[in-house]
Parts: structure tokens; sequence; C-alpha cells
């Protein structure tokens, strides 16, 4: 069984199934794989990040209802991407018919496959580099649609399957056209709530 070091090393290097096999025996460790192998420490959330993702995950959950064909995943999922990495979106959807082919067994690990839908929503320990990074990332492995929410300035950069990201300022309502039809993301709400 493998355990959490006091300290991680940066050499440590571990393949998804070892990393699978450390965050079982550490269930109170926040981490990521990075597609080279290593660890990502994370922080839990502070209580306006916290409240801030509660909403976000109502929201989507909203959605997915009224809009059937769609899953939607809270900030503890960890995804098996196609370049190796497991990463833990704030929030993220999956269209069901993508859920629905995976095995059983792969349903119960990290599901192997790239959101459609990724979110994450900066809090103030992250570093904007790193959460670009992260939605760099999740294009390159497929996601169709991206968000990255940005409270401290009420703007948002929209990460589309390809392309630069794209910033957005001063917006009440945050569309999921054309990528998610009926999506609709209120952030006075998030920002406010």
């Amino acid at each position: 069984m493998l355990t959490l070091p006091r300290q991680l090393s940066d050499a440590l290097r571990l393949t998804p199934a070892q990393f699978a096999e450390l965050c079982a025996a550490n269930p109170e460790a926040v981490l990521e794989l990075a597609a080279d192998g290593r660890l990502i420490e994370m922080t839990p959330a502070g209580g306006e990040t916290g409240r801030r993702n509660h909403q976000l995950a109502v929201q989507l959950g909203l959605w997915a209802r009224r809009q059937p064909g769609w899953c939607v995943f809270d900030s503890s999922t960890g995804f098996l991407l196609p370049d190796g990495s497991v990463l833990s979106p704030d929030a993220s959807a999956v269209r069901l018919e993508r859920w629905q082919a995976l095995s059983s067994e792969a349903r119960q690990g990290f599901p192997p496959l790239c959101p459609d839908l990724v979110v994450e929503l900066a809090s103030p320990s992250d570093r904007l580099p790193d959460l670009r990074r992260k939605m760099a990332t999740y294009q390159v492995n497929g996601a169709r649609l991206g968000w990255l929410l940005l409270p401290e300035s009420r703007g948002v950069e929209v990460w589309h399957a390809s392309g630069e990201p794209q910033r957005l300022e001063g917006l009440a309502v945050l569309e999921g056209e054309p990528e998610l039809p009926g999506l609709r993301l209120d952030l006075a709400e998030l920002w406010d709530g």
C-alpha cells in the first residue's frame, strides 16, 4: 500500500494506477496527477470558494435535469485524461452516452475520459498561471468547453475546443451555446450569492 510521505519529493513519479492506490490509502489528501507522473498538491477550499463551488454545482445540476443527456460531477471527481494526467475540475459535465459507454469498473475509478465541460473557480490560494495550464491541459485532451471563473475581477476566460481563450468581464449570465445548449450560469449569483 502506498502512503503519502510527509513532504513530497519533486523526483517522485507515479503511474495512474499507483496514483489511484495512493488516493485510496490517503483519502484525506487532496491531490492531482500531472501527465509526467508528478503529484500536484492542492489545498482545501476556503469558505467563500466552497460556497461558490456549491452554487456552481447546483446551477449545473439544475441545467442537467432540464437538458437530459448529461451527467454533472463535483470537484471531488478525478478524471484520467488521455495524456495520463488525473485532474479534478471544480465542476464538470459529460454527455450521458459517453458516461454509459464506460464499464462499471471504469466508472468506479477515475473515469478515463476528458469531460465535455470543465469549470475551474479561482480561489485566493490559486495561481492563475497554474489554472491556465490546467485549462490548456483539458483543452488538448478533448474538452469541448472550459470556463475559468475569476471572482476577484468578476471575469471569465472561455476556453473552446481549440484556439486561444477569450476573456469576458461584466457578464451577469454566461451561456454555453453552441457547445452546451441551454446552459446558463448566473454569474451574479456566484459572485454575490
